[in-house]
């Protein structure tokens, strides 16, 4: 009896448009500071604040989805889609302190590739989610998906290469130990945007 007093619907597009674009933000962040090698705490602080806000839509959406008695979309995939682009937000989080942390200041071609392909499927992710509120755009998001499944192969490539190369010429344990596990957070930052790519794929198969 209480529900039509409840609102029908919630702006959760709105919202996951926001925090997609503060994923790209902080991937683009990551980049360059993969890119400069220099003023890792400012930069790994400017990815944090990033991630905080993250946090806040996160919360925000989640909130909402309480709130709201007729959602647009399945609430379960409201709640896994910002939940895993939450966890995309965290790993890039996670992935500049630990340059901060491991005090990394020259790195290899390889791990600036792979921030680079992070950048392109965050790009990814935010352009099929902006898509998301109309199922005209089924074929375009669908297509989308797939290029974001190709980045992710194209960084497991990249990291397996990087892996290798680095057990063949590093000498130094420590720096292998180090970049080994660089390497590994950017390329699960690509893993956690095909799970959301898998999410997206599957809210277009339920409503298209």
């Amino acid at each position: 009896m209480f529900s039509r007093f409840m609102p029908r619907e919630g702006k959760f597009f709105d919202l996951f448009n926001e925090h997609a674009a503060l994923i790209l933000e902080g991937s683009r962040e990551l980049a360059a500071l993969m890119a400069s090698g220099d003023d890792l705490e400012r930069r790994a602080r400017n990815v944090e604040t990033i991630e905080k806000r993250g946090d806040k839509i996160t919360r925000n959406t989640i909130e909402l989805l309480h709130k709201t008695f007729i959602t647009p979309i399945d609430r379960d995939d409201i709640h896994q889609l910002i939940s895993e682009m939450d966890n995309i937000l965290d790993l890039i989080e996670d992935s500049a302190q630990l340059m901060f942390l491991y005090d990394v200041r020259v790195l290899s071609p390889d791990a600036k590739k792979l921030a680079d392909i992070c950048v392109e499927c965050c790009d990814k992710v935010k352009s099929a989610v902006a898509l998301l509120s109309s199922m005209d755009n089924a074929d375009a998001i669908m297509a989308i998906c797939r290029e974001i499944d190709r980045l992710e192969s194209d960084a497991d490539h990249v990291m397996r290469a990087a892996i290798g190369r680095l057990f063949r010429d590093e000498p130094d344990v420590r720096e292998l130990i180090k970049l080994r596990t660089v390497y590994e957070h950017l390329e699960t930052v690509t893993d956690r945007c095909e799970d959301v790519a898998n999410i997206i794929q599957g809210i277009v198969i339920e409503n298209a």
